[in-house]
């Protein structure tokens, strides 16, 4: 009886990876953040409706909460930028926006070449 614990735990072990586990997560984030920032800077130059800007924005944050709530590591440096994306007004500048999506690029490089 106690082989199936044993047997579970460890294959549960054996698929957590930690870090690179949210290699997937870290990316969508990063692009979450770069197509938000693509939609702030639309919105500034008056490219997009009102109606389309905070339908996407709603998206994208809804999309962010969700990947942020699927990490394996909570506690991580990318999950506080995640959190800090989240953080972002919604009429957040494109540049701040793109620095978040260049410091979660930075992170899923070094897991990819890990």
């Amino acid at each position: 009886m106690l082989r199936k614990p044993l047997l579970l735990a460890l294959l549960i072990a054996a698929c957590s990876k930690g870090p690179e586990a949210d290699l997937s997560s870290i990316g969508e984030a990063r692009s979450l953040a770069a197509e938000w920032a693509l939609v702030n800077e639309q919105a500034m130059r008056g490219q997009l409706n009102a109606t389309y800007v905070d339908t996407m924005r709603k998206q994208l944050r809804e999309q962010l909460q969700t990947t942020a709530s699927s990490l394996t590591q909570p506690n991580s440096s990318y999950a506080r930028e995640i959190g800090a994306v989240l953080a972002e007004p919604d009429d957040a500048s494109p540049d701040s926006l793109r620095a978040h999506a260049d410091r979660l690029k930075q992170v899923e490089d070094s897991l990819e070449s890990a």
